[in-house]
């Protein structure tokens, strides 16, 4: 628990205030008792969004038996005349972190994204701004938050330059939870009594596997001993993005019962009574619950499934990897018996046929799922086909479910027949030839449908809850399951959890996110691509474009040459190899940096990065000292000392402004104090001649102004290929204006006669004596 103080205590009274009573309240059973509970998180700076590495996201994990859960959320800013007012947008989502498009882009095809619950927090006037969200019986795991500002507005900030305002956000969970819930057992009356409507009654039941109906009956009800009651029941739990819980209304009548379809397998079910009636009037009822089972039949044997894993341990891993291993059976399934193994079954025993699915885990949310004796399962009429896969590791929802489904169209014994499809989670759709919205009692599942005509159906879902999810198939008939007996076809089934879609195609990158101990997944998409999966073109570049832009931060470089020329020609040669070092790098760098098609990188990506930011700085620093005519031994050790230092500096923070701005300010130091020394010791203005001051001082000077406005303040992500290639052509621009001219007493381009005293020390040798002799 995270200690509080000051106006956050005043907070966390508040919110506490609501529960504080409950611990030492009892119900209506004397050993019942209410326990809250406080879970914190450390604050997040919040970003603006442009992909989700953007969203600052948070888990929280509630336990069994909450019956009230409140966060408390509070958001703060900078004090600064930067931070001005902003809207902070807040999505939940239970079992799995929340699917968010605030860009309005496109998902892929075949896709089938449910929006998630969000709110908003404006930061206004004030620094400070907190609210709380109340959930009554929440669904107990894991609960995911997102939060984000709004769309980025794509300008490139340069560190160090201008300081951006800070926004936090941190969360903190109260919960209330039962302890010592009465638990209903199957086909077991229980009588209880709800003392008052303050105190709602709270019941569990646990539903077993296989379950097909949950019938729940409310009888005996009685209010202060009369036969009338008014009572409200609530069957489950909430789950945003959507709730699914059933309500009945008991009022009036002695009896009242529900019929829930396919409930949770192997959950807890939360049932509330609530009492209706005036205060101070107690509430007696009876529960009964009862099941009805639906008996599965399997095709495949033990020995089968065991010599499927001698096969699996023996191949190659998934991908060229030396050990993808086999994580074993999903779900549970029933020894076959004798008769199962050889697939003959009678189907008047089960009402469902279920195939055995074994789990492979790849990677990091990279699971494949293999059919046993697959990859192709019989679809029948009379019963559904059930496939089960384990998501239920609690580290499966950062991922991307992909299901592939293929019917064989030689198969297909009845030709007007179609297969459908169903794919939910915690249960599976048992009666798909009479449930078309493929929904259970809780979920609402993913329909597929495939014909003859159309014997191929996809199902992407982004973040999967974490849960265990089903696979039903059943061959149907448009008129009538009669048209369909003893109907049969064969589906191929291809399932698997990836990181991301497709890997983000071609214009995207899949990162690997981490929240704590939370690894989750998400596509940073490039070259004005965008979605979930980078498959949205509605402002991509073209090719056409994506040559232009490389072309033009490449071929920009060149303006070095006429730079490299004064230098070579003014006999500089230590700064014209610098210049030329730094237009080398700049131009392969700038053709890897690009993020569409036109790439071409001869190193490592970050090596050609660093080099080009060392050459840059060191240009400039080389270019400065050189301008200030100081003697060349000081200034060659200058030269060697300011690169080591920029060296370091740059390892340390390469986007700092202070890494460039540093070394030009030290430099222009150097320069004044020697330009002011030289104007004093010749009793005249330095540099001498005015034409210098016009046509190379003043035109160096201005360009070297342009090109620092352009890169500080006018670049953004749409503009960067033509701002940043401006530039390139200004700083080249400048550097060869500003390069001083040679000493008066120096030629250029005298090489020969740096060797013409010790030529001539030589011939006058030979000629004297040759006179000797």
């Amino acid at each position: 628990m995270a200690r509080a103080a000051g106006p956050k205590l005043g907070l966390l009274l508040l919110a506490l205030l609501p529960l504080l009573p409950l611990p030492a309240a009892r119900s209506s059973r004397p050993d019942l008792l209410y326990i809250s509970e406080y879970f914190s998180q450390s604050a997040q700076k919040l970003s603006f969004y442009s992909w989700y590495g953007n969203a600052r996201l948070f888990r929280f994990h509630v336990p069994e038996d909450t019956v009230l859960l409140r966060w408390l959320l509070q958001a703060s800013k900078g004090k600064g005349p930067e931070c001005t007012s902003m809207e902070i947008t807040i999505h939940f989502r239970y079992g799995a972190p929340p699917v968010i498009n605030p860009l309005g882009s496109r998902f892929p095809s075949n896709a089938t994204v449910r929006p998630s619950y969000n709110q908003t927090m404006t930061l206004s006037t004030t620094l400070q701004n907190s609210s709380f969200v109340n959930i009554t019986t929440p669904a107990a795991g894991d609960w995911f938050i997102a939060v984000h500002l709004p769309e980025a507005a794509g300008k490139i900030e340069v560190k160090g330059f201008s300081t951006p305002c800070t926004y936090l956000f941190q969360p903190d969970m109260f919960v209330l939870r039962l302890i010592d819930v009465p638990v209903l057992e199957p086909d077991t009356p229980l009588q209880l009594t709800i003392a008052s409507p303050a105190r709602p009654l709270h019941v569990k039941i646990f539903i077993p596997e296989y379950t097909a109906t949950l019938q729940f009956t409310l009888r005996s009800c009685a209010e202060n001993s009369t036969k009338t009651c008014a009572v409200r029941l609530v069957l489950g739990s909430i789950t945003l993005p959507r709730s699914f819980q059933k309500t009945v209304q008991c009022t009036g009548r002695a009896n009242c019962s529900l019929v829930l379809d396919s409930p949770p397998w192997e959950k807890w079910l939360q049932i509330m009574a609530e009492n209706l009636g005036p205060a101070n009037t107690s509430v007696s009822v009876e529960m009964k619950a009862s099941f009805t089972a639906c008996k599965p039949g399997s095709t495949s044997s033990f020995l089968n499934f065991y010599n499927s894993l001698n096969q699996s341990q023996s191949t190659p891993a998934l991908g060229g990897g030396p050990s993808a291993s086999t994580a074993g059976t999903v779900g549970n399934t029933t020894l076959p018996t004798a008769s199962t193994a050889n697939g003959a079954s009678n189907p008047e025993t089960f009402c469902l046929q279920n195939h055995l699915v074994i789990r492979e885990d790849l990677d990091v949310a990279s699971v494949r799922f293999r059919v046993l004796n697959g990859p192709s399962v019989s679809v029948h009429s009379e019963f559904p086909t059930l496939l089960l896969f384990n998501l239920n590791t609690g580290m499966d929802s950062g991922g991307t479910l992909v299901v592939d489904l293929l019917l064989n169209e030689t198969s297909l014994s009845i030709g007007n027949a179609s297969v459908t499809a169903c794919v939910s989670a915690a249960s599976p759709v048992l009666t798909l030839n009479a449930t078309p919205n493929c929904s259970t009692a809780f979920f609402q599942g993913y329909p597929l449908n495939m014909t003859a005509s159309s014997p191929e159906a996809t199902l992407i879902i982004p973040y999967p809850e974490t849960d265990n999810w089903f696979l039903s198939l059943q061959l149907v008939c448009p008129w009538g399951q009669g048209e369909c007996n003893k109907g049969k076809a064969k589906v191929t089934v291809s399932t698997y959890l990836t990181p991301c879609f497709d890997d983000c195609g071609t214009y995207g990158q899949c990162s690997l996110l981490r929240r704590h101990g939370y690894l989750y997944a998400g596509c940073n998409c490039k070259a004005g691509w965008g979605g979930w999966s980078c498959t949205d073109d509605t402002k991509a570049q073209s090719v056409g474009s994506q040559n232009l832009a490389t072309l033009l931060l490449t071929l920009s470089n060149l303006m070095f040459l006429p730079a490299i020329a004064v230098a070579l020609y003014r006999f500089y040669l230590v700064e014209a190899s610098v210049y030329t070092y730094t237009m080398f790098f700049s131009t392969f760098y700038h053709a890897c940096d690009q993020p569409g098609v036109a790439v071409m990188c001869i190193m490592d990506y970050d090596t050609l990065q660093y080099c080009d930011f060392l050459g840059s700085v060191v240009a400039i620093w080389v270019t400065i000292l050189c301008m200030a005519r100081v003697k060349k031994i000081l200034k060659y050790v200058l030269f060697v000392l300011g690169t080591l230092l920029i060296a370091m500096s740059l390892q340390l923070d390469r986007r700092g402004i202070w890494n460039m701005m540093g070394p030009c300010l030290f430099a222009l130091i150097i320069m004044i104090v020697a330009w002011v020394y030289h104007g004093v010791k010749r009793r005249h203005c330095y540099p001498p001649t005015w034409k210098r001051w016009v046509f190379y001082l003043t035109p160096g000077i201005v360009l070297a102004l342009v090109a620092l406005s352009v890169y500080a303040f006018m670049e953004t992500n749409d503009n960067y290929y033509y701002t940043h290639s401006i530039w390139h052509m200004l700083v080249a621009s400048s550097v060869a204006f500003l390069l001083p001219p040679c000493d008066k007493h120096k030629k250029a381009w005298t090489w020969p006669q740096k060797l013409t005293c010790r030529y001539q020390i030589c011939n006058n040798d030979r000629e004297e004596l040759y006179a000797v002799t």
